[in-house]
């Protein structure tokens, strides 16, 4: 016994009135092994799944709208600002050259 080496800190002497049973189930063992206790850690358990799949579907929702953007939107975007320009200049060559501007078709 004098050859196996100790660990830990110091052991405290028993109070009186303590028995060994009563120390061995606390009471912060009996609350961690209580039903609520537990029903508690499984919603606890459940929620985090669900905010994972929510953010991992969120996640790939916004990659697919946000890719799409780009794609379709933006193009569409350059080129509608690229006629407005173009229609620009000809206004102004047409008001260069002094012929009258044909004035836009009346919409219905």
């Amino acid at each position: 016994m004098a050859s196996q080496a100790r660990r830990g800190g110091v052991s405290l002497p028993e109070r009186p009135g303590h028995s060994k049973s009563d120390q061995t189930v606390s009471l912060i063992t009996k609350i961690s092994r209580s039903p609520i206790v537990s029903r508690g850690k499984q919603a606890a358990g459940d929620a985090s799944f669900v905010a994972k799949k929510l953010l991992k579907s969120t996640g790939k929702a916004a990659w697919i709208a946000g890719t799409t953007f780009l794609v379709l939107v933006v193009p569409l975007i350059i080129e509608m600002d690229r006629e407005q320009q173009y229609n620009e200049l000809e206004l102004q060559q047409a008001s260069l050259l002094g012929t009258p501007s044909i004035p836009p078709p009346p919409s219905a």
